[in-house]
């Protein structure tokens, strides 16, 4: 009777570490851990997620006549006890990333291997397991072009089916009370077991003022179909204009593993025939051999897979990313770090109408559209001079979709630190990013109430506009915090003498 450990894949279907277990005998024992050092990183959105997805999860199993084992505490203690309370001789998980996972994962094995059980580690998360997608010389990619071209071109693994009830352990051996009256040892498993979810408020968190989105497997594709029929073949167009419906917004779902990325890809790759389909319509069947504009959209949208799997490979090789600069300079970027600007692009009143619109989108949502990621991150990195960490920090405090890779890789590519990042002088113009993605300042609206009672030129105009100008507008909105100008020559010198340049030069 093998246990299967659910971590970052809150689903049964295309699961490929549970559809291993149910492959290696009958009766998988479907478990999941509330472990204190992973909340201690949790959030009030992404906890009140995770527990959306974890009822679902429970109730499938229930469904099939089985249970989801609810316990709390150390893994490495857990695990073992519950394998010895169910007889287990081998316990499956699919494989975590980061560095912080990586030496849970070894301690877990560690514990289970002491006291006599097996453990198989499955790559679930990812298409290609970091390592498989490598240059000619053999060394991990750090330039994203490179590595989405030999991405692109594998081929890749078909969806796992859920196990049925037949390959589930029976709900009736399952019950706490009778684990708990199976095993006796140093480790209390009685108290560690829980019939039923904990509340938010039981797990150290408060009920979220954003309003974070639905978690769990059924909502999960109800937006990938959603997505899939329409907005996946404008894409290519639409995906960088944040008051359109351009996005699939998935990103909370990938994070938490509530859908498979075999069975994402494989939709990806019906709505890539309907779009040739559509491409043809419009230019014939004897086109060239070029992609139509539908399938280019499916194509960008595949290759934002590509990116996950590409910064997760680099967060893999690199660990210590997490905390330090991936690129390296001569001598240390000389960060201003004044926590009066730090507080006011928080709350979204830097008297940047995108930029406030963003911070306020994520405080009110716990999610940010990506075009407005990369605007705010330059803005806190390279206006306000900021270090990376801090809105690095910010984001994992507020963000639903929170992923340490891909964040980490986003944060270090605006501030010029990181692998195949911007360079240091291309610093975004928040006023021309605006004008660019939000032409008619819908999404600013949106987001910041006071301003709308103005037309969009107002708006894109409100920072090049004088104090005498503003006040005549009359709209209780902050005037700019710094003078983007001023700020721009300040980050070029700054990057300079990191670089050992002399920044008058």
């Amino acid at each position: 009777m093998p246990i299967f450990w659910h971590r970052r894949d809150l689903r049964a279907s295309d699961n490929r570490g549970l559809a291993a277990a149910a492959d290696d005998a009958d009766g998988v024992v479907p478990a999941f851990v509330f472990d204190p050092d992973v909340l201690e990183h949790g959030s009030d959105a992404r906890v009140r997620f995770m527990l959306d997805s974890l009822a679902e999860l429970q109730e499938s199993y229930r469904e099939r006549g089985s249970d989801l084992v609810l316990t709390r505490g150390d893994p490495a203690e857990v695990l073992p006890a519950l394998a010895a309370a169910v007889d287990a001789g081998t316990v499956h998980w699919n494989a975590d990333y980061s560095g912080l996972a990586q030496d849970r994962d070894d301690r877990v094995e560690a514990a289970l291997d002491g006291a006599g059980i097996d453990t198989e580690t499955h790559h679930d998360a990812v298409l290609h397991e970091p390592g498989t997608i490598r240059t000619n010389a053999g060394e991990p990619y750090s330039v994203y072009t490179y590595f989405w071209k030999k991405w692109r071109d594998r081929e890749k693994p078909e969806p796992f089916e859920a196990p049925d009830g037949t390959n589930l352990a029976d709900a009736s051996a399952l019950a706490t009370d009778a684990l708990a009256d199976s095993f006796a040892g140093a480790f209390d498993l009685d108290d560690a077991l829980r019939a039923e979810l904990p509340s938010i408020e039981q797990l150290g968190f408060e009920k979220p003022d954003a309003d974070v989105q639905d978690g769990g497997t059924a909502a999960a594709r109800d937006r990938l179909d959603a997505f899939c029929e329409s907005a996946i073949f404008e894409y290519e167009e639409q995906r960088e204009y944040p008051a359109k419906d351009g996005s699939s917004r998935l990103s909370p779902h990938l994070r938490f593993g509530t859908i498979g990325l075999r069975e994402v890809y494989e939709a990806t790759e019906a709505a890539m025939a309907e779009a040739e389909r559509r491409d043809e319509a419009v230019r014939g069947a004897d086109g060239d051999d070029e992609l139509g504009p539908a399938q280019e959209s499916v194509r960008t949208f595949q290759s934002q897979l590509a990116w996950r799997e590409f910064y997760t490979q680099v967060l893999y090789f690199n660990p210590e990313i997490v905390t330090a600069n991936y690129k390296s300079y001569e001598a240390p970027i000389d960060w201003r770090n004044d926590d009066d600007e730090l507080a006011a692009w928080k709350a979204g009143e830097t008297g940047y109408p995108i930029v406030d619109a963003g911070m306020r989108q994520l405080r009110e949502e716990a999610w940010m559209h990506n075009r407005v990621r990369m605007i705010v991150a330059s803005f806190l990195t390279k206006d306000l001079l900021w270090d990376w960490r801090a809105g690095y920090d910010h984001f994992r405090d507020r963000l639903v979709d929170h992923d340490t890779a891909n964040d980490n890789g986003g944060w270090q590519w605006a501030a010029s630190t990181g692998t195949d990042a911007q360079p240091y002088f291309r610093i975004f113009n928040p006023v021309t990013q605006g004008e660019r993605y939000d032409p008619d300042a819908e999404y600013i609206r949106e987001y910041v109430p006071e301003l709308r009672g103005l037309d969009a030129a107002e708006i894109h105009g409100w920072v090049e506009k004088s104090d005498a100008e503003r006040a005549e507008l009359d709209v209780d909105y902050p005037d700019p915090i710094v003078d983007h100008g001023e700020r721009r020559e300040r980050a070029l010198a700054m990057y300079k003498r990191a670089r050992g340049e002399d920044p008058d030069e």
